[in-house]
């Protein structure tokens, strides 16, 4: 679960080491999540908050069929940085 404006939000999340990087294990663990999360939690909607400057995690978002729906501003470390808020459906 990820705090998105004042709720909480159903993330797909993935941190990979950087020497593991271009090999589409993103997209394979983003793929079996979002599928755990229709199949097994019955979940309508998965979501993905990702930073404004990461475009290799928004095409992992969109090649699992998500799209942006939002913009917002958070805390990222020690300052605010745009966020962009992805998501599908079943």
């Amino acid at each position: 679960m990820q705090s998105y404006k004042g709720s909480e939000v159903l993330e797909i999340g993935y941190l990979l080491k950087k020497n593991f990087w271009h090999y589409g294990y993103a997209r394979e663990a983003a793929g079996g999540c979002k599928k755990y999360a229709f199949e097994h939690l019955d979940r309508d909607k998965v979501y993905s908050i990702i930073k404004a400057d990461n475009f290799a995690s928004m095409r992992v978002a969109e090649s699992i069929g998500m799209k942006k729906e939002d913009e917002f501003i958070t805390q990222y470390y020690n300052g605010d940085m745009l966020h962009f808020l992805y998501s599908v459906r079943r």
